[in-house]
């Protein structure tokens, strides 16, 4: 059996869009900050933080498109609908993520080897934190909605943001300090290091998006819950086996067999099955929930346990079909 999944049981998830539109605003004006901060002093290190800014919005360009086709509902083609659409705009992204940590590598090393002074530092400083408050306060809004709708792109570009503010912080930091020292390899330095951070980040990224297109199970927290959920039942008689959960973009899968007792009707599994598909989801929202009702007695019952059952239908069942 199946959880009903009508279109009125799905939340309109196009709304989220609106945030990606969000990322981009502040890609665009922090891009455009860094940028002239870096013509204003010429450190390598803002630099390093305007080309990660064009990361920003190369993701939330994409965060865009992928939020707008997981908002699309479930059709023929795509029967368990298209949330997993986030897991390409997170993986784009941190694969994004990691060419621009090459880059700002690649701008860095010649400046160690030979430095430069940096000029205009107080007016390019100002300009930059600037840039960085903007950024701060779209990641907290793009963090906050993303773990309230459960959506893997908008806490992936939220994430990234937050990288790009603490690596500005360091920035910002390394040049105070040529500036009070004189010690101009101390701005390439600071960008390799920012450089290394954004490689963690971005392999963070790409992992969690690679494990979601591998169908992952639910967190350990989630499957306790489930398992919490189900405990009640056993007490009074029922077993259950083939337990197997999934995650895909913001909707959650759930599917397991129910064994009841063999003198029971088909209208007292199918009302059981009802009851436990309902509390699943009145504690776990945005699931979908298949269960497979089985009689305790049967020796096949307990034959499909596995992923693929090794066994074929017995042959006393098709002789009595026939």
């Amino acid at each position: 059996m199946q959880n009903k999944m009508n279109h009125s049981h799905h939340a309109d998830r196009s709304f989220l869009t609106r945030f990606a539109w969000l990322s981009i605003g502040a890609a665009v004006l922090t891009i455009a900050l860094k940028t002239i901060a870096y013509f204003l002093t010429g450190s390598v290190g803002l630099l390093s933080d305007a080309l990660e800014s064009l990361v920003n919005l190369a993701g939330a360009l994409m965060a865009l498109a992928m939020l707008t086709i997981a908002a699309r509902p479930a059709d023929e083609d795509h029967a368990y609908g298209h949330s997993k659409a986030e897991y390409f705009s997170s993986g784009v992204e941190g694969t994004l993520i990691l060419i621009a940590a090459v880059s700002i590598i690649i701008a860095a090393v010649p400046r160690f080897i030979s430095p430069r002074p940096l000029e205009q530092v107080g007016l390019g400083l100002g300009v930059s934190t600037a840039a960085s408050v903007i950024n701060l306060i779209a990641a907290l809004i793009l963090l906050q909605a993303g773990k309230k709708n459960n959506s893997i792109t908008l806490q992936a570009n939220a994430q990234h943001l937050l990288t790009d503010v603490w690596t500005s912080v360091g920035v910002l930091a390394g040049i105070g300090v040529v500036a009070l020292t004189g010690w101009q390899r101390l701005d390439p330095i600071m960008a390799l290091i920012v450089a290394g951070n954004i490689i963690w980040s971005g392999v963070r990224i790409v992992r969690e998006s690679a494990l979601g297109l591998m169908d992952t199970a639910l967190p350990p927290k989630e499957q306790e819950v489930l398992k919490k959920i189900l405990k009640p039942y056993e007490a009074q008689g029922i077993q259950f086996h083939a337990l197997r959960t999934r995650q895909s973009g913001s909707r959650r899968f759930a599917s397991f067999h129910v064994l009841v007792p063999d003198f029971w009707t088909v209208q007292h599994g199918h009302q059981l099955l009802e009851k436990i598909e309902a509390d699943i989801r009145r504690v776990l929202p945005s699931i979908t929930v298949f269960t497979h009702l089985e009689p305790l007695g049967d020796p096949t019952s307990w034959d499909d346990t596995a992923l693929d059952r090794e066994e074929d239908i017995p042959t006393s069942f098709v002789k009595k079909q026939k």
